[in-house]
């Protein structure tokens, strides 16, 4: 695991000093995916960093598959959608006042993460769909990543995106990109207001930060992205169409220009594992990256929860995905899940609900705070805050996380291998158990 220095953090300070943003926006993201020859093994590699309001709460929440009626409707963060004759299970990593979600998977192997981007394109300021609900729909909705894409394009020209991203008085909005993958491809989709393009990975390796990144090779785009850009001024029609630049904004902010800086750390650091060597592990690694601004703890936000997902390519072996739960990834634990007939929720990772009373539900929205903390995130914190007054502390904490990581890694190792089978009873429970463990480590600990 890695642990932060007092140089990182006064680093990370300047940058979200010199930020014309608000100083807790939550402005960074880090979406990456690895595709054989890349992968280590006959994979697909998925991972993403949350980076949200340094004291939001996230909570990893399972949804089970579900048939709807005829007309039914979904009420979302803030908005009702036409609700689908069916919809499959999920596993989402969620701050725990929205419907919708950071990132997750589906019983299909998909996986889906989603960043902040400002673009050309005004954001809107009515509530509409939050990109966390657009990904959440694309997972219950989407069978395969490119499924999903055709999910989340489709709902953003019906209903559009916008609303506040935060749990705050103060309204914070912005527009999405997206990175999709199952057991066979990825995609990369990128958005301005209802405008969007999209960028199929079929090999090697990818990533994805806060800024638009798909240039001229474009597989797929809205019908009026040229004819809007050209209408606007932005393109000519003449030169050879580039996403990123005809939509990026020609006047960055301090935090934008500091997303390309991260983004291509990110890139570099994929690039040292690329021949067939980038593993669950390698991608943790980089997701723990504090040097590079990937793994965030700074001033008003951090990143507050961290997911790594392997989907083999091979239909018979298990999509094995890795929540942490807890903020810090290099102070957390991935924890191993599967989906099978049977899995039930973890209540340690599930938040306190509050109805009607909600500060998001309530009109004018966000006006008084609640405690959302779960048992897991409330061990987590209290660990760390004990095992900040020792050394000796410091070092038995530290090394409970890593046996137990280690254990989860041997249990990915075996089952993709054969090695080990697990009853339907074991693997639906896999995720409840090592959550149990972690919370008996920090109870331990205290």
């Amino acid at each position: 695991m890695y642990w932060r220095s007092k140089r990182e953090i006064v680093q990370c300070i300047m940058c979200v000093m010199a930020s014309p943003l608000p100083s807790d926006a939550p402005c960074s993201c880090d979406c990456f995916v690895s595709l054989p020859p890349a992968s280590a093994i006959p994979a697909v590699v998925f991972a993403k960093n949350s980076d949200r309001p340094r004291d939001e709460v996230q909570e990893v929440v399972l949804v089970p598959s579900a048939t709807h009626a005829p007309g039914s409707r979904l009420q979302c963060t803030y908005i009702e959608v036409d609700q689908v004759e069916r919809t499959h299970a999920v596993i989402l990593s969620r701050p725990a006042w929205l419907w919708g979600a950071e990132m997750g998977a589906n019983e299909h192997g998909v996986c889906i993460g989603n960043e902040a981007v400002w673009t050309q394109e005004p954001v809107g300021q009515e509530e509409a769909l939050l990109g966390m609900d657009l990904l959440r729909l694309g997972l219950e909705r989407g069978s395969s990543a490119q499924e999903a894409l055709k999910v989340i394009t489709n709902l953003l020209e019906q209903y559009g995106q916008g609303g506040s991203c935060r749990e705050d008085p103060t309204p914070f909005s912005y527009h999405n990109t997206f990175l999709l993958a199952d057991r066979k491809e990825a995609w990369v989709l990128e958005t301005a207001g209802k405008l969007w393009a999209a960028q199929r990975i079929q090999e090697g390796a990818r990533n994805i930060s806060n800024q638009l990144s798909i240039g001229t090779d474009i597989t797929a785009e809205h019908p009026e992205l040229r004819s809007h850009a050209q209408k606007q001024g932005w393109w000519d029609g003449q030169t050879t169409f580039d996403f990123a630049h005809v939509f990026s904004l020609v006047h960055q902010p301090v935090r934008m220009e500091a997303a390309k800086a991260r983004f291509q750390a990110g890139r570099e650091l994929l690039k040292q594992n690329q021949a067939g060597g980038i593993t669950a592990m390698t991608m943790m690694g980089i997701l723990r990256n504090k040097e590079s601004g990937i793994c965030m703890d700074s001033g008003g936000f951090r990143t507050t929860a961290s997911m790594v997902s392997v989907l083999p390519q091979d239909p018979t072996q298990p999509c094995v995905h890795f929540l942490t739960a807890t903020p810090d990834p290099s102070r957390s634990v991935f924890k191993p899940f599967v989906f099978g007939v049977g899995v039930a929720q973890a209540p340690q990772v599930l938040s306190p609900t509050f109805g009607d009373k909600d500060p998001v539900r309530t009109q004018p929205r966000f006006q008084t705070q609640v405690d959302r903390r779960h048992p897991l995130y409330r061990g987590h914190q209290e660990a760390l805050g004990q095992m900040e007054s020792g050394q000796e502390q410091e070092e038995q904490l530290r090394k409970k996380q890593q046996d137990l990581e280690q254990e989860g890694q041997e249990t990915l190792r075996k089952l993709l291998t054969g090695e080990r089978v697990l009853s339907p009873q074991q693997l639906t429970s896999l995720f409840q158990t090592f959550v149990e463990k972690e919370s008996q480590a920090y109870g331990q600990q205290l």
